[in-house]
């Protein structure tokens, strides 16, 4: 397969977020590659109460306003870490988070903390180029769902903004986190 190149990510959030559905989430550990289907997104960008960069760029959010194609890995709630892709024109901010991933050689990966657990992504590879063949994680093109197969909701686990319909999931997708 093909990593995604870097004119993927530069493009408006909510577009990048539904088309990360069926792509390939790709990790090499110790020379093992692990791989999963992106089967749920949520996005977010600066005009957006629920976003890190929504108050400018702050020291957590200042990797929301780099080029696109990067990886942004935060630590959450005291113990999770959660995994997006960099989206937008550098100085705009903007990111997708990977909610859930259909396994190819992995398991539990229902959810944000569960697939970064699975799959060992850490803050360590905050900013790391997803679209480098020498990185340790990337993205690959994998298949295309119909948009009939892709339902748009609401985001899970937010305080503000929680009407905005910017979560993408496959529709009756066993993997999904939350229906």
């Amino acid at each position: 397969m093909e990593i995604l190149k870097r004119g993927f990510y530069n493009r408006d959030t909510l577009v990048v977020a539904k088309d990360l559905l069926g792509c390939k989430l790709c990790r090499r550990i110790d020379g093992k590659v692990y791989e999963g289907i992106i089967v749920e997104t949520e996005a977010y960008t600066q005009k957006d109460p629920a976003c890190h960069a929504f108050r400018g760029k702050t020291p957590r959010a200042v990797t929301l306003f780099k080029q696109p194609g990067i990886a942004y890995v935060y630590f959450i709630y005291g113990m999770y870490n959660c995994f997006n892709v960099v989206t937008e024109p550098e100085e705009t901010a903007g990111a997708v988070l990977i909610r859930a991933l259909e396994p190819v050689n992995v398991e539990n990966t229902n959810g944000p903390g569960k697939l970064c657990r699975a799959m060992n992504i850490t803050r360590e590879l905050n900013e790391v180029d997803l679209t480098s063949k020498n990185s340790d994680i990337w993205l690959e093109a994998c298949k295309k769902y119909d948009e009939s197969e892709i339902i748009i909701t609401t985001r899970i686990g937010i305080k503000q903004a929680k009407d905005y319909l910017w979560r993408f999931y496959v529709k009756n997708n066993e993997f999904v986190s939350k229906k």
